[in-house]
């Protein structure tokens, strides 16, 4: 039993999204620089990448000027990979998103990953404020990608409009996705995928089912790459790690409520606080959650990358305490 779980993580490669939490009783600049500093502890422990996602309008999350931010995290690391997870891409017009991206490779080069995704990462109000008079939808996404591939490809330094700094570099483009459309979009564009089971676990399953039914090879990807976002939460005991998760659960409690604040400390038990409704809505969205010791942990990855083949692991953690956060990822760099 013990062989199959380390083999079924021994070629599993461990990174993280941060979504730059705010804390409660703590200020942007201290989130910013607590993000900073877990990046450089995951770079010591291995971790293959360090991504950042975009949101805006949230008190609970400073990560709305995402470029800065990979700057930022990329200046004070060394050898991690530093990218999006991701760029939103109907909230920016594609060559805007090159020329930042083409800055941030020509400052740190080899080291940056450009993730994109289809959805607003707000609500409709803040979106039509970040778009002004663009009328981007969604369903453009697959044209926005093209027009992005352009301006990084080296054909195009005799186009009138051109990606300067950002043409002719070699910047991963990665498709993320919470359905199936950016899958089979992934795959039959030959680019790796990785799906945001952290928050919306139902369609996981089916939509690497047809990123690898769809999949052509192209000149960045000779064979399939999936990376699955999930939330973990590690501790000495299984006691304690739960403990801790119950910041988590306010925190998610704040998205069905509507009422985001920023994230708060653990408390004894969720009795009270929230009603058997919202604890099932909540508990199926968390679903792929891993919570407990080392030894609970490395069970229940070992099972997941066993039934979804996943090439990468990508760790989101909503924990109060900064140091029990800074353990929890070196809990799971030890698996």
């Amino acid at each position: 039993m013990e062989d199959n779980i380390n083999n079924n993580l021994r070629n599993t490669k461990f990174s993280v999204l941060d979504l730059v939490p705010v804390a409660q009783g703590s200020t942007p600049l201290q989130s910013i620089q607590k993000s900073l500093e877990l990046a450089q502890h995951v770079e010591t422990l291995g971790f293959e990448r360090f991504w950042i996602s975009e949101h805006h309008n949230m008190e609970s999350l400073v990560s709305s000027a995402t470029p800065i931010l990979i700057g930022h995290i990329a200046q004070g690391t060394k050898t991690i990979r530093v990218g999006s997870g991701g760029i939103m891409l109907p909230n920016h017009a594609p060559l805007i998103v090159a020329e930042q991206f083409g800055t941030l490779e020509t400052l740190y080069p080899g080291r940056i990953d450009l993730g994109l995704g289809r959805a607003p990462g707000t609500d409709q109000l803040t979106a039509k404020a970040l778009r002004r008079n663009r009328t981007e939808t969604v369903h453009d996404f697959p044209n926005d990608i093209t027009e992005l591939q352009t301006y990084f490809s080296k054909e195009n330094r005799n186009a009138a409009v051109r990606a300067i700094p950002g043409e002719g570099l070699n910047i991963p483009l990665y498709l993320l996705g919470s359905s199936t459309f950016s899958a089979q979009l992934a795959g039959s564009k030959g680019l790796p995928y990785a799906f945001a089971s952290h928050f919306a676990p139902a369609h996981l399953h089916e939509a690497l089912r047809l990123y690898h039914q769809n999949f052509e090879p192209s000149e960045q990807c000779n064979a399939p790459y999936t990376i699955a976002c999930v939330n973990v939460i590690a501790a000495e005991t299984d006691e304690k790690a739960r403990h801790l998760e119950t910041s988590l659960q306010q925190l998610a409690l704040g998205i069905i409520r509507n009422t985001r604040k920023p994230l708060p400390p653990p408390v004894k038990s969720m009795d009270g606080i929230w009603h058997e409704m919202e604890k099932a809505q909540i508990q199926n969205m968390m679903h792929y959650s891993f919570v407990g010791s080392k030894e609970t942990i490395k069970a229940q990855l070992s099972d997941f990358v066993a039934n979804t083949r996943v090439n990468e692991i990508m760790a989101v953690s909503h924990i109060y305490n900064h140091n029990d956060r800074l353990r929890s990822y070196e809990i799971l760099s030890s698996l």
